[in-house]
């Protein structure tokens, strides 16, 4: 064990005297190096056919540096974790690391990781913007045992609510820092982070601990004093101790949430609910949505996110207070449900949520609506079958895509007709076109939508996208 920790501060002690704090040693610089790899960050324009259409919902980019091993990664998981009704990509400054040219490979014990120059910070700034304008982006894959970027593979990152940009160096170039709506340093021990640099590198990086140490001595204190600790005056918080400060994190995240706030059609009108969105519910709608699910499987996802979409329609309904004894004789001072209720389904893709209301609502009356779709705007009434009361009842109106809305607003023109008051109307889907929900509200400002996203826009053939397809067909299995 002496001998172990001799030869441990040897190196230490050997590896601290001179150094090169630059990128590389003199002569090692080649005019082949500065081009941009022929990997750089392509943006994916095809899972974004409405480019501009996500432009007035800027996404929050948040910046988390900290010297090595501070615990960066681990605040950026915990931020993630409980941004869980929100979409957050987190991109990592590692991925941005230029590939190494044959000279620089025979040299690579001499060549400085820690320095900004070993950066294509030209790429990551592509990269942020073309994330904050609403596209899809195509990351680099680094390797760290060749030092090369993967030539035949890439990380794939979909336009988000949340930019996490995680790196030793993200404060260091100010067009990169003016990016961010909030900027983070995780302040964490110099022992403890040599400590965590010592289990990574030799663990996941396949180095030996002589290596790591001399690397520590010669290159990533330095660049820790002389770029990574300046930077931390960007701060604009400052987490001791890195992920063990949970108090830091929780109030990190109560203010993002407090800048998302919510979508901006509920902004402009208070009508409109999206149910909160968790990991669940993203993942039934990546389910649904993905057109290679069988039948079954979109079916029975579809109900369970048709389920969650009615039972938050029928927490908008009035309600009386009621009291009632428990078994134990205690009074329970609860409340008592809506009585006069009805739902209506608009043909045919309606009739899917009818199973939901009924197994919300027993014994609930169902009316029906179908409207001509194609070739005459959605505004021709085929057929109508309501509840002969239906002018003294709270209306649920199912149909589970709201797309121009003319269909829609028909049959809430039919409704008011029959005598329905509009504030007495709560239209349920599971998915909305923006430019529905401004068809319906300029026109009927009293009823109440419920949804449980809101997508991106209508293309040229008036569908929602990114949509579902035709829900109906894929629903009823008449897609064939």
């Amino acid at each position: 064990m002496p001998e172990q920790t001799k030869a441990i501060d040897y190196v230490m002690e050997a590896a601290s005297g001179p150094h090169f704090s630059g990128l590389r040693l003199d002569g090692l610089l080649s005019a082949t190096s500065s081009p941009r790899s022929s990997s750089a960050v392509t943006p994916n324009f095809a899972s974004s056919p409405v480019g501009n259409a996500s432009a007035n919902n800027q996404p929050f980019v948040i910046g988390v540096s900290g010297g090595t091993a501070s615990g960066k990664t681990t605040v950026c998981d915990m931020i993630i974790q409980q941004l869980h009704d929100h979409r957050v990509v987190l991109v990592n400054q590692d991925s941005f690391y230029r590939g190494l040219t044959s000279e620089e490979l025979e040299r690579v014990h001499e060549y400085n990781f820690d320095h900004p120059d070993a950066f294509d910070t030209e790429q990551l700034l592509e990269c942020v913007e073309t994330l904050k304008s609403g596209q899809s982006v195509h990351l680099p894959i680094y390797d760290f045992k060749t030092h090369q970027r993967s030539s035949d593979s890439f990380r794939q990152v979909n336009a988000s609510d949340v930019i996490i940009l995680e790196g030793i160096l993200v404060f260091h170039d100010q067009r990169v820092r003016n990016l961010m709506n909030m900027k983070i340093f995780v302040d964490t021990d110099a022992d403890v982070r040599l400590a965590r640099r010592i289990r990574r590198d030799t663990v996941k990086r396949g180095r030996d601990i002589n290596s790591v140490l001399e690397q520590y001595a010669k290159f990533v204190k330095p660049a820790f004093d002389d770029f990574v600790l300046p930077s931390k005056k960007y701060a604009d918080v400052i987490i001791p101790r890195g992920g063990d400060n949970h108090v830091a994190v929780d109030l990190i995240v109560q203010h993002i949430h407090t800048k998302l706030g919510q979508h901006d059609l509920c902004k402009i009108y208070p009508n409109v609910y999206v149910i909160q969105s968790t990991f669940q519910i993203r993942g039934m709608h990546t389910l649904i949505r993905d057109q290679e699910i069988s039948k079954h499987d979109f079916v029975f996802y579809s109900d369970r996110l048709i389920r969650l979409v009615v039972e938050h329609g029928l927490g908008h309904l009035p309600f009386t207070e009621k009291q009632v004894v428990t078994p134990t004789g205690s009074v329970y001072t609860g409340v008592d449900f809506c009585k006069k209720l009805c739902g209506v389904s608009i043909i045919r893709s309606g009739e899917s949520m009818e199973n939901a209301l009924r197994a919300c609502c027993k014994g609930i009356k169902i009316g029906k609506i179908l409207i001509h779709r194609d070739g005459d705007n959605g505004k021709q009434l085929i057929y109508e079958k309501l509840p002969n009361d239906i002018s003294e009842r709270h209306v649920l109106l199912l149909d589970p895509v709201l797309a121009t809305g003319n269909s829609a607003n028909q049959a809430i023109e039919l409704l008011i007709q029959k005598g329905v008051p509009e504030s007495h109307i709560i239209f349920l889907n599971l998915i909305s076109a923006p430019e529905g929900i401004h068809c319906v509200c300029q026109r009927f400002p009293s009823l109440k939508i419920v949804t449980s996203e809101i997508d991106v826009a209508l293309n040229e053939e008036f569908r929602v996208i990114p949509g579902m397809g035709e829900f109906g067909d894929r629903y009823f299995g008449t897609d064939d």
